[in-house]
């Protein structure tokens, strides 16, 4: 696919930044340590518990998808099953790739040169950069497949 010459690298650093978000969401929240999480695309939220009781209540957007069937990546903004409000975010991110030419960024799906979950977390962090996003989240899938949330705010469960 087509890209700017400095595509390249700024997604590398956007995967950087994303580790080093999450790393300060795992050592503040602990996120991935909890029991349980559950999200709910009404209210946009993700929440963490422990033992039955709420621990911690994130505001979410839906990134996008990746099958291991098909064997693709599925932005948000092009899935129709997602609600219109969970998916402004990515919507920003296809205007981005529109803006300085970057395919990947503004096709429905792509299909990957090799590792489906690293280009998953590539495009996540992308939008996490672009939005300002604090972090992200792939909650676990055993069909091998997978679902990318990002974090508009993470607090603790009252």
């Amino acid at each position: 696919m087509e890209e700017p010459d400095w595509y390249s690298d700024w997604r590398h650093d956007a995967y950087h930044e994303l580790e080093a978000k999450n790393g300060r969401l795992e050592n503040e929240f602990r996120i991935g340590q909890w029991e349980r999480w559950d999200y709910d695309l009404g209210p946009g939220t993700m929440t963490f518990s422990s033992g039955g009781a709420a621990k911690l209540v994130c505001e979410i957007q839906v990134a996008g998808t990746t099958s291991g069937g098909a064997g693709n990546w599925l932005w948000a903004w092009a899935n129709s099953d997602w609600p219109a409000d969970r998916v402004t975010d990515s919507l920003l991110v296809r205007d981005f790739g529109e803006k300085h030419g970057i395919c990947e960024l503004m096709h429905d799906y792509v299909y990957p040169e090799d590792d489906l979950n690293a280009l998953g977390w590539h495009f996540t962090a992308a939008m996490v950069r672009i939005t300002g996003a604090l972090g992200a989240y792939r909650p676990p899938d055993e069909d091998g497949g997978g679902l990318f949330l990002v974090f508009r705010s993470v607090s603790w469960a009252s």
